[in-house]
């Protein structure tokens, strides 16, 4: 059975969730890097980006956030008419939310590199190999100096500190991970640079969930 992403939004709703702890956590992140951000326009992208709830309410409020032109890219048009109202509501001009395949680097070629690179809920829900082939992606996406926010659960086998590692190797030094003892992992990383062409027509990753994973 095919998961409903847009019922599962409701758990950002329960305050003792993991998700919720989570998406607290991203947002934190995402401030952070609104704060030290050089000033002048910013850029971001939103990698299956659901209702936006992890990017839309930091721009909403933070004094950055009218600086930011967005693209969030979500497969689900339940979820992206949530985050395209959200964005009205907030009266976040700059935020453009498309329905569409996420994993296909077309969708973000002129707005890259961009200042923020969120890949937030993707990587428990693709294999390793696809992971690894995201975070080489993500140099591409990230601007240097810029930073790439994303989620991984902690169970076992816990993939955290391998993916920091495949971090480190594209050229990326962690601001902030999360730690097992969290339950829920968080992920932020700078970009060192330099710039690398989005190679164009490729599909980063194929969306596979978690459930299909584990019991295939």
């Amino acid at each position: 059975m095919t998961k409903d992403w847009y019922a599962w939004h409701t758990d950002y709703d329960q305050p003792d969730s993991a998700l919720s702890r989570r998406l607290a956590e991203v947002r934190d992140r995402i401030a952070e890097a609104l704060d030290s951000a050089p000033p002048g326009p910013l850029r971001a992208v939103s990698l299956c980006a659901g209702q936006g709830r992890d990017l839309i309410p930091v721009l909403a409020t933070h004094p950055r956030g009218g600086e930011v032109t967005a693209r969030l890219v979500e497969l689900d048009p339940r979820n992206a008419e949530v985050a395209r109202r959200a964005a009205a509501e907030a009266g976040l001009t700059g935020v453009e939310v498309v329905v569409g395949d996420a994993a296909l680097t077309d969708r973000y070629a002129d707005l890259v590199p961009a200042d923020l690179v969120l890949a937030c809920g993707i990587f428990g829900n693709i294999t390793d190999a696809d992971i690894r082939a995201t975070v080489r992606h993500c140099a591409s996406l990230c601007a240097p100096g810029g930073t790439v926010f994303w989620t991984r659960h902690r169970r076992e086998p816990d993939l955290v500190p391998v993916i920091c590692d495949w971090f480190a190797e594209e050229g990326f030094t962690p601001l902030a991970v999360s730690s097992p003892a969290d339950g829920v992992g968080v992920g932020a990383h700078r970009f060192g640079g330099p710039s690398r062409p989005l190679a164009p027509g490729a599909a980063m990753f194929e969306f596979i969930g978690y459930d299909r994973l584990t019991h295939p």
